[in-house]
């Protein structure tokens, strides 16, 4: 069963008053799941336009036809702050979110979700068709927009623009959403935008002139720091874990097999992607998925690659993981 809900953006301070102010109330994890007479168990997964559910599109339309043990509904929100209040209050048991978030939710929550797969690892560039733009160094004194204040992006740029002591050269200017950004750069391909895929190769394909200047997974690689560059995970409520473990192994199981076909077969899992609400273009999904990076790492490999990613951005603003790298228990090894 798919469930589409589209809301109106809020920034990302409103999730951490959210947060707050939940954390401060009692049992504020008390979502109910019903559990019929067949053992079937109601999963409510909540995800974001883009990359990070892409990979979820094949899962999506085998729950929908009925082809999964347990029941799913997936909620498909535009940005982070639409989905964790929903954790939060229990209305979610399973989300898809940027990195740094679950790290946020872990520690405002005092423990109450964990981690258990990154979905999509480095999916950003800098896109811009000003010729004179190949490195970081070139951005001193330059504009970028880009999208993602509090969240992956901000915390990925301030990282690479500090370790480029670029810190104090470069003003981001943040948009509502990467349809946003697109629209500024098809207007003036001279300006420069940080966007996500499949975000990149829809400006690209409405205006020749634009190009992926700068990956910003090699970027991170320059950096020589040895982390994985990551920009979604899926968590789950341990009151949920603890309830229903067979259910978020057969979750994880599904999630693996789906973004194996998205990767394996982009033009069979883009009319999926867009039936689903997750994008709206085929011919779009199909280009860019080969550069979503879109992964099930779980266990150790996903520990690895996100306690590394978690440690990095936290040297530059400990606040865009919650105040603390989160300990051994938060990463959920099955």
């Amino acid at each position: 069963m798919h469930k589409r809900k589209l809301f109106p953006l809020a920034s990302f301070v409103v999730v951490l008053l959210a947060l707050a102010l939940v954390g401060c109330a009692g049992a504020p994890w008390q979502g109910q799941n019903a559990t019929g007479s067949q053992g079937v168990t109601e999963v409510r997964v909540g995800s974001l336009k883009g990359p990070t559910s892409i990979g979820l599109a094949s899962f999506m339309d085998r729950a929908a036809g009925g082809g999964t043990a347990n029941a799913y509904s997936f909620t498909i929100a535009s940005s982070a702050d639409e989905i964790v209040p929903s954790v939060v209050s229990g209305d979610l048991d399973v989300a898809l979110v940027p990195a740094n978030v679950a790290s946020v939710l872990y520690n405002k929550t005092k423990g109450a979700v964990s981690v258990i797969d990154v979905n999509t690892l480095g999916v950003l560039s800098i896109v811009t068709g000003d010729e004179g733009v190949s490195s970081l160094a070139d951005l001193a004194g330059r504009t970028v927009y880009m999208t993602g204040k509090g969240t992956t992006p901000e915390f990925v740029m301030q990282y690479l623009l500090q370790k480029s002591e670029l810190a104090d050269k470069v003003t981001l200017e943040f948009k509502s959403a990467p349809t946003e950004v697109v629209a500024a750069l098809v207007a003036d391909p001279s300006a420069v935008g940080v966007l996500p895929q499949p975000y990149v190769t829809a400006a690209t394909s409405k205006n020749p002139s634009l190009r992926a200047a700068i990956d910003l997974n090699d970027a991170w690689a320059a950096t020589g720091e040895g982390a994985t560059m990551v920009t979604g995970v899926t968590v789950v409520r341990n009151d949920f874990l603890r309830d229903h473990p067979a259910a978020v192994e057969e979750f994880l199981k599904e999630h693996a097999a789906s973004v194996d076909a998205a990767n394996s077969d982009p033009a069979g899992v883009s009319p999926k992607v867009v039936a689903a609400g997750i994008m709206d273009n085929e011919k779009v999904v199909e280009k860019a998925i080969p550069a979503c990076h879109l992964v099930c790492l779980t266990g150790g490999e996903m520990e690895g690659a996100l306690s590394g990613y978690l440690g990095a951005i936290a040297s530059v603003d400990a606040s865009s993981v919650g105040g603390s790298l989160p300990p051994k228990d938060f990463y959920f090894q099955g």
